[in-house]
């Protein structure tokens, strides 16, 4: 298989660019203009091609790419351009932006120029910044000869980087960020263009009403903090203050966290509740904007799947292009229909199989609670379980609510949780439960899951030898591997976590730890290693589950712990068995660990669930 490097060079101005727009929308947007392609075929010499569109699709159309590996840095952009405006499609996707993310971590700079400057293999140019608003034609010979240097520079940059990288970058990782790409560059799903302009309408029609019932004309005099705090007074009620992190000043708790707020919403005048349910209404613009967004997408073509490889700390995917379809809401009277938006094509169907209970059971797995880890393989519901300890009832005793306080604690208690959060976290649920109350279920928690706790301990000594530079043990052996030189937790996966910048710092409480974030220092504690590692480990198992499934089926989509897949209609029983086939095999460095899962299907990914 030949590896293929790229590079587009493209039109963009002032309103028309990558900084301003999504790339959906630049790449499908009426003014886009390929000025010119580099491409490099293994390591030979690099090439500059510019030209119409017509002649751009003759020059590449002369290459094999049923039998390539395309390689750019940032494929999504150039492997959109390729088979979007091309109709071309390598045999196989790969990306030096998504290998640095990973070998290096998130929080680490991947540009082209940083990674160039990283690895002291050239420096990149900047001859682009001399393209604003110029079309091809605009360009003179040795200016377009120019900008073809540029971007030979930057494929050639693009190929030595993959050259270094890729000595140390895991063969199944190559394969899931070919995976990855291929939801975006080659879409499937479609949009249901008239369902979205109705929830649109609605959602605009219920922001109208809650103004109405509020009694406010305008709202900005809602968004307004001083003009809110104003209207609280025309009903008599002081509004709330609290004293700001930030400035260490006291200033309004109109944030929809702050409990005295909050409160505000079950007021004795309804009046104040409609004053504060039209605030919270109409200043959330999310689900509007996530709305529109589709709607325009719909307008332009299929839905190109914008998940971002390695998009985490623990290398979890992520949201990308701004649609984040890892947050898509389930809940409220409207909560499925952005997910009942995104249909399969004519004659086809779509699976979601979801890994049950992955983390909770990776945690009983790798703590080497026996017990815990049984009764997921005997197929227990290890929420009543707990529920029956924590009520002292029996198991087919236990109530709704109870069986719900005893899963909040399974998948909450796990990863250090004291008694105040625990106790916050059910109030989110509408869960009333005073601190005593949760003080006790977190300890008979900790009492009957002793190797759970014991690993937080684990966790915490790691981290301390860690920032010393001193080699630790951590979790089930042959597992994870500390890697104390790079403040990293190797993974099954055979990439890192990172740590980057692990020290201590003296507090009143001792010695306390934070690693370095572009947001600024994180704090880090053993039972937030804990949660970071059965994330990670469960993210391990989702690719290996993802690869398998590959084999037959391909991937449309990934959220947290399920994988959606588009069979055709006659397939779809077949394809069912199959994928919870692949999604309920054990990986060989994960010999003990019971895995399971859920599927659902339907014409509609909200309907899958």
């Amino acid at each position: 298989m030949d590896l293929i490097t790229l590079d587009f060079e493209t039109y963009y101005d002032k309103d028309y660019s990558l900084r301003k727009m999504t790339t959906e929308a630049y790449v499908r947007d009426p003014r886009f203009e390929v000025i010119g392609v580099a491409i490099k075929v293994n390591n030979g010499e690099t090439e500059w091609a510019s030209g119409t569109k017509e002649q751009v699709k003759k020059y590449l159309d002369t290459f094999n790419w049923g039998e390539a590996m395309l390689l750019c840095h940032n494929t999504m952009f150039d492997g959109a351009i390729l088979n979007w405006c091309f109709d071309i499609r390598p045999r196989m996707y790969t990306d030096t932006l998504c290998i640095a993310r990973a070998l290096h971590g998130t929080e680490a700079r991947a540009s082209l120029a940083a990674l160039s400057e990283r690895y002291n293999i050239g420096v990149k140019g900047t001859e682009v910044l001399d393209a604003l608003g110029k079309r091809r034609g605009d360009f003179g010979p040795e200016e377009l000869s120019a900008y073809g240097d540029y971007c030979i520079n930057d494929v050639i940059l693009t190929y030595k980087l993959f050259s270094l990288m890729a000595r140390k970058f895991p063969k199944s990782e190559l394969r899931l960020i070919d995976l990855t790409l291929r939801m975006y560059t080659e879409p499937t799903l479609d949009l249901d263009g008239d369902l979205l302009a109705s929830h649109l309408t609605d959602i605009k029609e219920r922001k109208d009403k809650l103004l109405v019932d509020a009694g406010v004309p305008d709202k900005k005099e809602l968004m307004s903090n001083p003009k809110f705090a104003e209207l609280l007074k025309g009903f008599g009620v002081e509004p709330p203050m609290k004293i700001s992190p930030t400035t260490d000043k006291e200033t309004f708790a109109f944030a929809k966290s702050d409990e005295g707020f909050k409160a505000l919403l079950d007021h004795e005048n309804e009046k104040v509740q409609s004053l504060v349910a039209a605030r919270l209404g109409t200043k959330s613009t999310l689900e509007e904007t996530r709305t529109q967004r589709f709607i325009d997408i719909a307008r332009r073509g299929l839905l190109p799947v914008p998940v971002r490889y390695y998009a985490a700390h623990t290398g979890r995917w992520g949201g990308d292009d701004k649609i984040n379809l890892q947050n898509l809401p389930s809940r409220g009277p409207n909560g499925k229909k952005l997910k009942s938006s995104i249909v399969a094509p004519e004659g086809y169907s779509l699976i979601d199989c979801d890994s049950s209970q992955i983390e909770a059971r990776v945690l009983a797995w790798l703590a080497g609670q026996d017990d815990l880890t049984t009764a997921f393989a005997n197929g227990d519901d290890v929420y009543k379980h707990m529920a029956s300890s924590i009520y002292n009832v029996p198991s087919d005793g236990v109530n709704k609510d109870q069986r719900f306080v005893g899963k909040t604690t399974i998948l909450g208690a796990g990863y250090g949780m004291g008694a105040v959060k625990f106790q916050a976290q059910l109030q989110t649920f509408g869960f009333d439960m005073n601190l005593d109350e949760a003080r006790r279920i977190i300890d008979i928690y900790r009492s009957t899951n002793g190797a759970i706790s014991q690993l937080w301990r684990d966790a915490n000594n790691m981290v301390q030898c860690m920032a010393r530079g001193d080699s630790v043990q951590f979790g089930k052996s042959g597992v994870l591997q500390v890697d104390a030189r790079k403040n990293a937790i190797m993974l099954p996966s055979g990439l890192p976590m990172f740590y980057h910048g692990l020290a201590a710092e003296k507090s009143e409480r001792g010695y306390e730890y934070t690693y370095r974030t572009r947001k600024g220092p994180n704090r880090i504690y053993g039972g937030k290693v804990v949660e970071n590692v059965c994330q990670a480990v469960a993210r391990c198992i989702i690719g290996h589950q993802m690869i398998l499934l590959a084999k037959k089926y391909k991937a449309v989509l990934t959220v947290h712990d399920s994988i959606i897949t588009c069979v055709r209609d006659e397939e779809l029983d077949e394809a069912q068995a199959y994928m919870e086939e692949c999604m309920s095999q054990t990986p060989d460095w994960a010999e003990g660990l019971p895995i399971t899962c859920e599927s659902g299907t339907g014409k509609s990914y909200g309907e899958c669930e």
